[in-house]
């Protein structure tokens, strides 16, 4: 869950701030933001004129050409320049004098361009046409009329041919070059004035500091004030208000709202709190919507233990774990996060006893094991409509669509509390569409409805559905364009819902091809090892350590890449999750490396 959050704001003399922050620091539970206010139109234009000097700053240190206005307008005529150039080369020059005799006397020149296989020489019979340039691809003439715009009866559009000589256009695209490339060069070179653009917006902030100051009491006429925002949760309050009433230090609290943009702070179980690593690889919520944790842990160990597939490499994951939390050993910088790497381990060590494979051997070939725990096991065939499918593979399809559907409906009510029901018809639409539909079959199937409920419960299923995506997805706008945008949502539902659910297939693919070399390793050692080993232990150990150390190590790429693939774009995507919240970082002497 996300924490609720206390907006804090101070009003500080600046030769306060730095004492101030000190103890900020000392307290360790403020996120502050600090913040410059204009209060009338004088300060408002100073606070215009930091800003451009801090944008100007921006484009000149990133050298970024394509947000550069002159930059850009000079490219883009270079660019029409040089295509009338080029243009200009297949006709060549013609004596300027002559043409302009020939027009006043009523002769005008048009010039056409056409594919090769659209030329007619017949036209020339009938016009005055001189061909110009002819190849494999086009046919360039001239047809020489009375008339200015274009000859009577020919259907073609016109080709634009710069009226002035190669000379010149050439010229011009030079010029146009150099200037580009002088401009490049300007702001290269620019670069070297950065720090003079920023002791420009330094002063500036600081005859804004010093308006503000002026502006707000006559007392502080020779000081500035300064305005801060802080964040901190609302489970501090009374310990952070008790320190600053003791310090008489002047500030405003009040509850944070979404329009604020608090920090986030997540706050879960012991279980669900292993994960939020995963969480912020891909971005905080914002503070009105959910956190997407306590769905993400679950089924991220979920997936993992599939693609992983053994019950063996779950024992390793344990012990690696601990290892990490028990000893000064730190592998690839997991000491840290021990306790998801255990997690990870005891998911991965149960769902392989279900996927019946323990270090590649299959223990639904083994006779001690009870009969009751090996019918269990995910191992062999399911019938469905006259075809045999691994029961594995069918279970990973059932996790994908659960999820997806899961997804879904946490969207629905996202968007109806976010931004109100009526925005969020046509995500309801969907909803009733897929989730009731396989709710309904599930329990036509099962038999809990007779054949009556069933159809009662398929025609209002269909109803609802129709009227939410086709209907009324935008209320108040017009039914045709509803129903246009309901059947562009339905191909890109059909489309995309298809896709994410066979993605999952992933799952069944990796566990079946971790297990598959597992157990081929285990043959190759066991074909040296022979009936009666004596010295063939030692290739035998060394084939298996090093098979399964390799398949372990494959196993766990693969595990942490394609559950990670499966929340952040299936789940993420459908629960129209956006991560764009900012991570709670308060103010402390604590820093982290």
């Amino acid at each position: 869950m996300i924490t609720k959050m206390t907006k804090y704001t101070f009003l500080l003399l600046r030769s306060d701030t730095e004492a101030f922050l000190h103890e900020v620091q000392d307290l360790g539970v403020l996120d502050i933001k600090r913040s410059r206010k204009p209060v009338d139109a004088v300060s408002a234009q100073l606070f215009r004129e930091a800003e451009s000097i801090r944008h100007e700053i921006e484009t000149v240190e990133k050298c970024d050409f394509s947000k550069d206005a002159a930059h850009a307008a000079l490219s883009a005529k270079l660019e029409a320049a040089s295509a009338a150039f080029a243009e200009k080369k297949h006709w060549g020059d013609m004596d300027t004098a002559q043409r302009k005799a020939l027009e006043q006397a009523g002769c005008h020149f048009h010039f056409y361009t056409v594919p090769t296989k659209k030329f007619n020489p017949s036209w020339a019979e009938n016009y005055a046409i001189e061909v110009i340039e002819q190849n494999e691809k086009n046919v360039r003439f001239v047809l020489i009329d009375r008339a200015t715009e274009g000859a009577n009866n020919f259907q073609l559009p016109e080709t634009r041919v710069a009226d002035e000589p190669l000379d010149e256009l050439a010229a011009h695209v030079q010029q146009l070059k150099e200037s580009v490339m002088e401009r490049e060069s300007e702001m290269e070179y620019r670069k070297q004035d950065v720090p003079l653009l920023q002791q420009a917006y330094a002063e500036k902030a600081q005859e804004l500091q010093r308006y503000l100051a002026q502006s707000g009491s006559e007392r502080a006429a020779e000081d500035y004030i300064a305005v801060m925002t802080g964040f901190a949760p609302t489970e501090e309050d009374e310990r952070l208000k008790a320190a600053l009433d003791q310090k008489a230090i002047y500030y405003i609290s009040e509850p944070a709202t979404a329009a604020d943009n608090p920090p986030i702070r997540l706050k879960n179980n012991w279980f669900a709190r292993n994960f939020e690593t995963l969480t912020g690889m891909y971005g905080m919520p914002v503070y009105d919507e959910f956190d997407p944790t306590p769905i993400l842990a679950p089924f991220f160990l979920l997936f993992w233990s599939f693609c992983m597939g053994d019950a063996g490499y779950g024992l390793v994951l344990i012990a690696l774990g601990l290892l990490l939390h028990k000893t000064n050993f730190d592998l690839l910088g997991l000491k840290k996060h021990w306790r998801l790497v255990t997690t990870l381990g005891v998911g991965t060590f149960v769902i392989g006893l279900f996927l019946g494979t323990f270090f590649g051997i299959n223990l639904k070939e083994i006779s001690w094991i009870p009969k009751g725990f090996r019918d269990l096991m995910l191992v062999g065939k399911l019938e469905l409509g006259g075809t045999s499918y691994d029961i594995a593979m069918v279970a990973a399809i059932a996790i994908g669509v659960f999820h997806i559907c899961l997804a879904m409906v946490i969207k629905a009510i996202g968007l109806t509390r976010r931004a109100g029901f009526k925005q969020a018809i046509s995500t309801w639409g969907w909803v009733i569409l897929i989730v009731g539909g396989l709710c309904v079959a599930s329990l036509a199937l099962t038999h809990v409805l007779n054949a009556t409920a069933t159809k009662i419960a398929v025609i209002a299923v269909g109803v609802l559905s129709v009227l939410g995506i086709f209907i009324f997805n935008k209320p108040g706008r017009n039914p045709l364009l509803n129903i246009g945008s309901g059947l562009w949502d339905t191909y890109q539902m059909a489309t995309g819902i298809l896709g994410d659910v066979l993605s999952y297939i992933r799952l069944y693919a990796l566990g079946l091809a971790g297990g598959m070399l597992g157990g081929a390793f285990n043959e190759i050692g066991s074909m040296l090892l022979g009936a009666h080993p004596t010295w063939q232990w030692l290739p035998f150990l060394v084939i298996v350590l090093l098979g399964h150390g390799l398949n372990f190590a494959m196993s766990c790429l693969g595990a942490f890449v394609h559950p990670l693939r499966l929340t952040f774009v299936e789940y993420f995507k459908n629960s129209g999750y956006e991560g764009k919240g900012l991570e709670y970082e308060p103010m402390t002497k604590k820093i982290k490396s």
